[in-house]
């Protein structure tokens, strides 16, 4: 179980997270949704021990460092392959320093990507590099799988079909944790919602509840958000009115 309280982290006078306390346990798809600087990355980066914190965050009971590290992997759409070695080269690497890395998994990605494994990645694209950083975060043979963005630069096809893989490859031990702004597209893929706003945990419902109450995962969203259905209406109205003074 990854326990995650009263986590809090500011920059400068700027507060990105906000006393934030959850539960995840292993084997759940888990959606991160927010507006544009809501928290997602600081929190998964927070979790990850890349920057300092207030709060706790734990897994099955211990601090997150060296020991169990190697539980958590990343998929990042900042990149965080080594440019000049090929898919090879850092198959080789993940191999010596993950023992359980499945070259299985790699192996039947890659393929389904259709990625060059002879070529350094940083000759390949942009759509290509975040292919790349997903195979190797599900590659891992980690218990949490952190993705933020994953498919920035991708077509809706290979979105779609992945997520389709996704579902039939994880393990029962395995939990994703999926931030994006697709929401609508990855709807009937997460089983749970998490939802940031100004760095405060705002929402927290299964998607099979939201469809006994009737609710699509958007609706949800638009509901907790406060969402007004008049705001572009409003807005061109204004705007007309402005064109008519001028």
């Amino acid at each position: 179980m990854l326990k995650i309280e009263k986590l809090s982290k500011r920059y400068g006078g700027k507060r990105a997270l906000d006393d934030v306390t959850v539960e995840l346990p292993r084997g759940e798809i888990i959606g991160l949704f927010g507006e544009n600087g809501a928290g997602k990355t600081t929190l998964m980066k927070a979790v990850l021990g890349l920057i300092p914190f207030t709060g706790a965050i734990t897994l099955d009971g211990e601090s997150i460092g060296r020991r169990n590290i190697e539980k958590f992997s990343f998929g990042t759409c900042e990149h965080s392959f080594i440019p000049n070695l090929t898919a090879m080269g850092h198959r080789d690497f993940y191999e010596e320093m993950f023992p359980s890395f499945s070259e299985k998994r790699f192996n039947g990605l890659m393929d389904f990507f259709e990625l060059p494994r002879h070529r350094p990645i940083h000759t390949f694209s942009a759509g290509q590099k975040n292919q790349f950083e997903v195979i190797m975060a599900l590659s891992q043979g980690a218990d949490y799988i952190l993705l933020d963005e994953p498919f920035a630069g991708n077509d809706v096809f290979n979105r779609e079909d992945f997520y389709r893989v996704l579902l039939g490859i994880l393990e029962p031990r395995e939990t994703v944790i999926l931030s994006t702004h697709l929401i609508e597209e990855v709807s009937d893929f997460v089983g749970r919602a998490l939802l940031l706003r100004h760095g405060r945990l705002v929402g927290d419902a299964s998607v099979m509840d939201l469809e006994d109450r009737g609710l699509s995962l958007m609706d949800y969203i638009k509901e907790t958000y406060h969402y007004r259905a008049d705001r572009v209406s409003r807005a061109l109205r204004e705007l007309g009115g402005e064109e008519d003074e001028a």
